[in-house]
Protein backbone atom coordinates (compact mmCIF):
# COMPACT_ATOMS: atom_id res chain seq x y z
CA UNK A 1 0.00 0.00 0.00
CA UNK A 2 1.18 3.59 -0.75
CA UNK A 3 1.01 6.49 1.77
CA UNK A 4 -0.40 10.05 0.67
CA UNK A 5 3.43 10.77 -0.13
CA UNK A 6 3.82 8.19 -2.91
CA UNK A 7 0.96 8.94 -4.96
CA UNK A 8 2.70 11.77 -7.27
CA UNK A 9 6.27 9.72 -7.81
CA UNK A 10 4.72 6.43 -9.00
CA UNK A 11 4.83 8.20 -12.62
CA UNK A 12 6.28 11.51 -12.97
CA UNK A 13 6.58 11.74 -16.91
CA UNK A 14 2.81 11.14 -16.94
CA UNK A 15 1.96 14.99 -17.42
CA UNK A 16 4.75 15.10 -19.41
CA UNK A 17 3.79 13.28 -22.29
CA UNK A 18 0.30 14.85 -23.30
CA UNK A 19 2.62 18.75 -22.42
CA UNK A 20 5.31 18.30 -24.73
CA UNK A 21 2.51 16.28 -27.76
CA UNK A 22 0.90 18.90 -28.35
CA UNK A 23 3.44 21.67 -28.45
CA UNK A 24 6.12 19.98 -29.25
CA UNK A 25 8.23 21.80 -26.86
CA UNK A 26 10.43 21.64 -23.83
CA UNK A 27 8.38 21.84 -21.23
CA UNK A 28 8.92 21.91 -17.05
CA UNK A 29 6.44 21.55 -14.19
CA UNK A 30 6.05 24.80 -12.89
CA UNK A 31 3.27 24.07 -9.96
CA UNK A 32 1.23 21.66 -8.93
CA UNK A 33 -3.06 22.41 -7.81
CA UNK A 34 -5.23 20.45 -5.76
CA UNK A 35 -4.12 16.64 -5.45
CA UNK A 36 -6.72 14.46 -3.55
CA UNK A 37 -5.47 10.88 -2.71
CA UNK A 38 -9.19 8.75 -2.87
CA UNK A 39 -7.60 5.45 -2.47
CA UNK A 40 -4.81 3.12 -1.64
CA UNK A 41 -2.86 1.33 -4.78
CA UNK A 42 -1.50 -1.90 -3.06
CA UNK A 43 1.34 -4.25 -4.01
CA UNK A 44 1.09 -6.52 -6.92
CA UNK A 45 -1.54 -4.37 -8.85
CA UNK A 46 -1.61 -2.55 -11.88
CA UNK A 47 -1.28 1.26 -11.69
CA UNK A 48 -2.69 3.32 -14.85
CA UNK A 49 -1.98 7.05 -15.01
CA UNK A 50 -3.60 9.08 -17.47
CA UNK A 51 -3.01 12.89 -18.44
CA UNK A 52 -5.31 15.45 -20.74
CA UNK A 53 -4.54 18.81 -21.55
CA UNK A 54 -7.39 20.41 -20.02
CA UNK A 55 -6.20 24.27 -20.78
CA UNK A 56 -3.78 26.07 -22.88
CA UNK A 57 -2.13 29.42 -22.55
CA UNK A 58 0.39 31.31 -24.45
CA UNK A 59 3.41 29.23 -23.05
CA UNK A 60 1.48 26.87 -20.58
CA UNK A 61 -1.04 24.54 -20.22
CA UNK A 62 -2.94 22.63 -17.72
CA UNK A 63 -3.01 18.88 -17.59
CA UNK A 64 -5.08 17.11 -15.77
CA UNK A 65 -3.75 13.46 -14.13
CA UNK A 66 -5.49 10.46 -12.82
CA UNK A 67 -4.01 7.48 -11.17
CA UNK A 68 -6.28 3.91 -11.18
CA UNK A 69 -5.29 0.79 -9.65
CA UNK A 70 -7.03 -1.92 -10.97
CA UNK A 71 -6.66 -5.88 -9.15
CA UNK A 72 -5.24 -8.05 -11.93
CA UNK A 73 -7.05 -11.57 -11.09
CA UNK A 74 -10.52 -9.90 -10.21
CA UNK A 75 -10.40 -7.03 -12.59
CA UNK A 76 -11.30 -4.19 -9.44
CA UNK A 77 -10.83 -0.83 -10.53
CA UNK A 78 -10.87 2.43 -8.31
CA UNK A 79 -9.83 5.95 -8.60
CA UNK A 80 -6.34 6.78 -6.76
CA UNK A 81 -5.21 10.05 -6.68
CA UNK A 82 -6.27 13.05 -9.23
CA UNK A 83 -4.01 16.43 -9.65
CA UNK A 84 -3.48 18.88 -11.91
CA UNK A 85 0.04 20.45 -13.37
CA UNK A 86 1.12 23.14 -14.42
CA UNK A 87 3.04 22.85 -16.89
CA UNK A 88 5.21 25.59 -19.00
CA UNK A 89 6.81 25.77 -22.26
CA UNK A 90 9.89 28.52 -22.05
CA UNK A 91 9.15 30.28 -25.67
CA UNK A 92 12.94 30.20 -27.80
CA UNK A 93 13.79 32.40 -30.72
CA UNK A 94 11.59 31.89 -33.80
CA UNK A 95 8.16 30.21 -31.91
CA UNK A 96 4.89 31.65 -31.38
CA UNK A 97 2.56 30.86 -28.89
CA UNK A 98 1.12 27.09 -28.27
CA UNK A 99 -1.00 25.32 -30.07
CA UNK A 100 -4.31 25.03 -29.34
CA UNK A 101 -5.40 21.71 -28.39
CA UNK A 102 -8.54 19.94 -30.67
CA UNK A 103 -10.93 18.11 -29.08
CA UNK A 104 -10.58 14.28 -30.81
CA UNK A 105 -13.05 12.55 -28.23
CA UNK A 106 -12.53 9.05 -27.47
CA UNK A 107 -10.91 7.23 -29.27
CA UNK A 108 -12.16 3.92 -30.15
CA UNK A 109 -10.34 0.48 -28.91
CA UNK A 110 -8.58 -1.29 -31.04
CA UNK A 111 -7.43 -4.24 -29.43
CA UNK A 112 -4.22 -3.55 -28.16
CA UNK A 113 -3.31 -2.53 -24.32
CA UNK A 114 -1.18 -0.03 -24.05
CA UNK A 115 1.33 1.64 -21.79
CA UNK A 116 3.83 3.93 -21.46
CA UNK A 117 7.34 4.98 -20.27
CA UNK A 118 9.86 8.10 -20.43
CA UNK A 119 14.03 6.39 -21.36
CA UNK A 120 15.95 7.74 -18.60
CA UNK A 121 19.97 7.61 -18.09
CA UNK A 122 19.92 4.37 -16.04
CA UNK A 123 18.38 2.51 -18.22
CA UNK A 124 20.83 3.37 -21.44
CA UNK A 125 24.22 1.56 -22.69
CA UNK A 126 27.31 3.29 -22.91
CA UNK A 127 25.75 4.12 -26.74
CA UNK A 128 23.38 6.16 -25.06
CA UNK A 129 20.48 4.08 -26.27
CA UNK A 130 17.79 1.63 -24.45
CA UNK A 131 19.39 -1.38 -22.70
CA UNK A 132 18.03 -4.95 -24.75
CA UNK A 133 17.64 -6.53 -21.67
CA UNK A 134 15.39 -3.53 -20.10
CA UNK A 135 13.47 -3.62 -23.15
CA UNK A 136 12.81 -7.49 -22.67
CA UNK A 137 11.94 -6.98 -19.15
CA UNK A 138 9.11 -4.46 -20.19
CA UNK A 139 7.82 -6.55 -22.73
CA UNK A 140 7.58 -9.44 -20.76
CA UNK A 141 5.80 -7.12 -17.77
CA UNK A 142 3.78 -5.90 -20.88
CA UNK A 143 2.69 -9.65 -21.17
CA UNK A 144 1.84 -10.66 -18.16
CA UNK A 145 -0.68 -7.89 -17.69
CA UNK A 146 -2.39 -8.02 -20.65
CA UNK A 147 -2.51 -12.10 -20.00
CA UNK A 148 -3.60 -11.61 -16.47
CA UNK A 149 -6.32 -9.30 -17.76
CA UNK A 150 -7.31 -11.75 -20.41
CA UNK A 151 -7.24 -14.58 -17.72
CA UNK A 152 -8.25 -13.16 -14.57
CA UNK A 153 -5.70 -15.70 -13.02
CA UNK A 154 -2.20 -16.60 -11.75
CA UNK A 155 -0.36 -16.22 -15.11
CA UNK A 156 3.74 -17.16 -15.28
CA UNK A 157 5.70 -17.16 -18.27
CA UNK A 158 6.17 -20.14 -20.55
CA UNK A 159 7.94 -19.63 -23.38
CA UNK A 160 9.02 -16.78 -25.39
CA UNK A 161 9.27 -17.00 -28.89
CA UNK A 162 10.84 -14.80 -32.00
CA UNK A 163 12.01 -11.43 -30.62
CA UNK A 164 12.94 -9.06 -33.40
CA UNK A 165 14.96 -5.42 -32.79
CA UNK A 166 14.52 -3.14 -35.61
CA UNK A 167 15.65 -0.12 -34.50
CA UNK A 168 17.14 1.67 -31.66
CA UNK A 169 15.89 3.70 -28.48
CA UNK A 170 17.56 6.62 -27.50
CA UNK A 171 17.84 8.77 -24.12
CA UNK A 172 14.76 11.23 -23.64
CA UNK A 173 12.02 9.08 -26.10
CA UNK A 174 9.07 7.76 -25.10
CA UNK A 175 7.99 4.35 -25.01
CA UNK A 176 5.18 2.76 -25.84
CA UNK A 177 4.21 -1.15 -25.33
CA UNK A 178 1.22 -2.18 -27.20
CA UNK A 179 -0.11 -5.63 -26.27
CA UNK A 180 -2.89 -7.76 -27.05
CA UNK A 181 -4.26 -11.62 -26.92
CA UNK A 182 -3.58 -13.61 -30.31
CA UNK A 183 -4.66 -17.11 -28.73
CA UNK A 184 -6.38 -18.37 -26.07
CA UNK A 185 -5.97 -22.13 -25.29
CA UNK A 186 -6.49 -24.89 -22.11
CA UNK A 187 -4.60 -22.68 -19.76
CA UNK A 188 -2.04 -20.97 -21.93
CA UNK A 189 -2.95 -17.43 -23.61
CA UNK A 190 -0.36 -16.38 -26.33
CA UNK A 191 0.36 -12.53 -25.98
CA UNK A 192 2.10 -10.17 -29.15
CA UNK A 193 3.74 -7.20 -27.96
CA UNK A 194 5.14 -4.49 -29.92
CA UNK A 195 7.54 -1.71 -28.80
CA UNK A 196 7.14 1.79 -29.87
CA UNK A 197 9.61 4.67 -29.37
CA UNK A 198 8.54 8.35 -30.08
CA UNK A 199 10.65 11.24 -29.61
CA UNK A 200 8.47 13.93 -27.91
CA UNK A 201 9.60 17.07 -29.66
CA UNK A 202 9.15 15.73 -33.24
CA UNK A 203 6.46 13.39 -32.83
CA UNK A 204 8.93 10.82 -35.01
CA UNK A 205 7.29 7.44 -33.93
CA UNK A 206 9.07 3.49 -35.29
CA UNK A 207 8.41 0.38 -34.19
CA UNK A 208 11.75 -0.82 -32.30
CA UNK A 209 10.99 -4.02 -31.10
CA UNK A 210 8.48 -7.30 -31.57
CA UNK A 211 7.74 -10.45 -29.46
CA UNK A 212 5.50 -12.95 -28.91
CA UNK A 213 5.15 -14.47 -25.14
CA UNK A 214 3.52 -17.69 -24.23
CA UNK A 215 1.90 -17.45 -20.44
CA UNK A 216 0.61 -20.46 -18.12
CA UNK A 217 -2.54 -20.07 -16.00
CA UNK A 218 -1.22 -21.96 -12.49
CA UNK A 219 -2.69 -23.23 -9.59
CA UNK A 220 -1.49 -22.52 -5.82
CA UNK A 221 0.91 -25.51 -6.17
CA UNK A 222 2.22 -24.45 -9.67
CA UNK A 223 0.75 -26.66 -11.73
CA UNK A 224 -0.71 -25.53 -15.01
CA UNK A 225 -4.54 -24.87 -14.78
CA UNK A 226 -7.47 -24.30 -16.94
CA UNK A 227 -8.59 -20.60 -17.57
CA UNK A 228 -11.85 -20.67 -15.78
CA UNK A 229 -13.47 -17.73 -18.60
CA UNK A 230 -11.47 -18.50 -21.67
CA UNK A 231 -12.13 -16.35 -24.41
CA UNK A 232 -12.95 -16.75 -27.99
CA UNK A 233 -9.79 -18.29 -29.93
CA UNK A 234 -8.00 -15.49 -31.76
CA UNK A 235 -5.75 -15.77 -34.70
CA UNK A 236 -2.88 -13.78 -35.42
CA UNK A 237 -3.76 -10.64 -37.96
Amino acid sequence: MCGGGGGAPPRPWAPGRPAAGPGRRHTVTAGCERIDFAAPARIGEMVEATGRVARVGRTSMGVEVELWAEAPVSGERRLCTRGVFNMVAPCEAGQGDLPSVPDKGEEPGDGWLRTAEMVFPTWTNHYGTLYGGDALKLMGKAAFICATRRARGVMVMAASNRIDFSSPIREGDMIELASRVTRVGRSSVTIEVELWAEALLTGERRRSAVAEFVMVAVDEAGRSAPISKPAATLEPA
